[in-house]
């Protein structure tokens, strides 16, 4: 469905008709559909509903530069849209995560419940140069010859193996993000650091992260778990990047939080 805003108009995937409003916020040169799987689950009791970042899906783009604090001024909006500016639940992975963090500080009012898994505030101090290599990378090459980068990134080996079909789910998403957009959200990436703000986030959150993760490791998960107030910190076992998706047995633990308000004790 497409969502018009005053900034301007933006595809959401919608899953499930009543229940409280669950935003999904998507990891980097990926879409809404990334959460596909978790959204259906979410959806039998909720009204969830997984936006397009700028650039991304079906989501346009004017080429020119953005930034994490532009991406969550869209979500903003497009929450605003969706509730009329009442509190939802809010939920980000990685690039998504990142944004949901910006979003969740600078308008800690629309925001009651946040997930934020495989994430960080902060990239560390050579954030900058890093991710404008991963820009220059992703401008130069084809497409098809990030995969093997990102797939290992993404998940374990032994779930690669067992659930090839999901995997190319997701390369599937992957090869359509425009490059151009996906430089453009690395670059972005780089310049933020929400870190001395995390103190003005007020919903209950929870920090998941795969014990594998070598993108966002545990201890990146840590820094948001000391820095905002009402957290619950879960670490799981076996996966890597995209933590949620290896372990399906998690989803109802996520839907405790974000559907019912019970934070993991």
């Amino acid at each position: 469905m497409r969502v018009e805003t005053e900034r301007g108009t933006f595809e959401v995937h919608r899953t499930g008709d009543t229940g409280p409003v669950v935003l999904l916020l998507h990891p980097l040169a990926l879409s809404g559909r990334f959460w596909d799987p978790i959204a259906a689950v979410l959806g039998e009791r909720a009204q969830v509903f997984a936006l397009d970042a700028r650039g991304h899906g079906a989501t346009a783009w004017d080429g020119k530069p953005f930034t994490i604090h532009d991406m969550a001024e869209d979500a903003a909006a497009v929450l605003r849209t969706l509730t009329g500016g009442a509190p939802a639940r809010l939920a980000g992975m990685s690039m998504g995560g990142c944004t949901a963090i910006a979003l969740a500080e600078r308008h800690p009012e629309l925001v009651d419940r946040l997930l934020l898994a495989d994430t960080t505030a902060c990239y560390g101090p050579d954030r900058e140069a890093n991710w404008a290599e991963r820009a220059r990378n992703v401008e130069s090459k084809p497409r098809q010859e990030l995969i093997d980068f990102q797939v290992t990134r993404w998940f374990s080996d032994a779930f690669r193996e067992k659930n090839p079909d999901e995997v190319q789910r997701l390369v599937d998403i992957f090869l359509a993000t425009d490059s151009a957009a996906h430089a453009a959200a690395s670059r972005a990436m780089g310049g933020f650091d929400g870190t001395a703000e995390l103190g003005r986030i007020t919903a209950e959150t929870l920090v998941v992260v795969g014990e594998g993760d070598y993108a966002t490791p545990p201890e990146m998960a840590a820094v948001l778990a000391d820095g905002i107030p009402r957290t619950a910190l879960e670490v799981l076992p076996g996966a890597r990047h995209m933590s949620l998706l290896e372990r399906p047995d998690y989803w109802p633990i996520l839907a405790a939080h974000l559907v019912d308000g019970r934070l993991p004790r």
